[in-house]
């Protein structure tokens, strides 16, 4: 389930409800009556929410759970567990997404600049215009700069540098961590599905976690997580102007240079460099102490300790014969040589 932190649960909804909100149809009519109380994804759905499956080769996942219901397309209704109620849909994740927004909402922010139920222990400092919501904790020594906003429920460990105009929400931050101007930490993540009436944006439930000794520099954006966290790894550096997507999970010590884009879901290791511009696919993986070039776009994983650059990325050693090669064969070319 959502961080109640951070998200209000609107349940329980009833499984005919949602049918009727998502055009699914119930397999089993006599399910109507039976709720659920919010949405998950398949590795954590549990008796008392509903999921979906939209590629079959999840569907061991959803026969290994205890999912309550599950949005599935008509070929894969066999794919449900005992017990599980089951919504046919020929878009799962849309009907998923509609759900989503019917059982969960984010936390608003209340009317003071610094709510009552807010916790900032004594020895922090705000500076003028600063917002602080409601139930958030800013720890002792912490310094927020001017105009700065830090949404419902977020925690801020101690001796942090938080500079101005930066917009921090949904998230739990350590000790130490410094984030310059600008940067804008835990705003939904890219993602969109079709629907009925057009593309429906899917909801973003999840958390970013920053660990301890983390510097995010000036206009960065760290993207929370679509169900699990975006985390970012202790004493990880990372410039100006990255880009860091939803469930991206970078380890510890790595650094990462100006106009570095991260897609969503992709595993960084301990100790990874990336160089300026470079770009990375989604789902890739990035081996312990993997270093990616300057303006590299990397589409596949990169073993442990590798240096690789180019687009598409390869190791840098080949990607140097290769274009050494293709400068000297259009070298020939133009001075008239066969």
């Amino acid at each position: 389930m959502p961080d109640p932190r951070f998200f209000e649960d609107l349940g329980p909804v009833s499984l005919g409800a949602l049918a009727a909100l998502t055009g699914a149809e119930l397999a089993d009519p006599g399910t109507a009556a039976r709720t659920v109380g919010g949405v998950a994804i398949l590795s954590e759905a549990g008796p008392d929410t509903i999921t979906f499956l939209s590629d079959r080769r999840f569907a061991a996942d959803l026969k290994a759970g205890q999912a309550g219901a599950c949005f599935l397309t008509a070929k894969q209704r066999q794919a449900a567990p005992d017990g599980c109620a089951v919504l046919i849909t020929p878009n799962p994740q849309g009907a998923y997404a509609l759900a989503a927004n019917r059982l969960h909402r984010p936390r608003l922010g209340g009317s003071e600049a610094v709510a009552a139920t807010a916790r900032v222990e004594a020895g922090a400092r705000l500076a003028p215009g600063v917002v602080v919501g409601p139930g958030a904790q800013v720890g002792r020594g912490t310094t927020i700069g001017a105009n700065t906003v830090i949404g419902p429920g977020v925690a801020i460990g101690r001796d942090c540098d938080i500079s101005a105009n930066v917009t921090i929400g949904f998230a739990l931050i350590g000790d130490r961590v410094r984030i310059l101007a600008g940067a804008v930490i835990g705003e939904p993540g890219f993602g969109a599905t079709a629907g009925a009436k057009g593309l429906i944006d899917i909801p973003q439930l999840g958390r970013v976690i920053i660990q301890d000794g983390v510097t995010v520099g000036a206009n960065t954006t760290i993207d929370r997580g679509a169900f699990d966290d975006t985390v970012i790894g202790e004493n990880t550096k990372i410039d100006n102007l990255v880009q860091i997507a939803h469930n991206v999970r970078v380890g510890r010590n790595c650094v990462m240079a100006a106009h570095t884009g991260i897609s969503g879901s992709v595993v960084i290791g301990d100790g990874a460099q990336f160089g300026g511009r470079a770009g990375v696919a989604d789902h890739v993986t990035i081996g312990d102490g993997a270093r990616v070039g300057a303006a590299s776009g990397v589409m596949k994983d990169i073993p442990a300790g590798e240096t690789w650059g180019g687009m598409p990325a390869r190791p840098i050693r080949r990607w140097m014969r290769e274009t050494a090669w293709l400068s000297k064969m259009a070298s020939r070319k133009e001075g008239g040589e066969q």
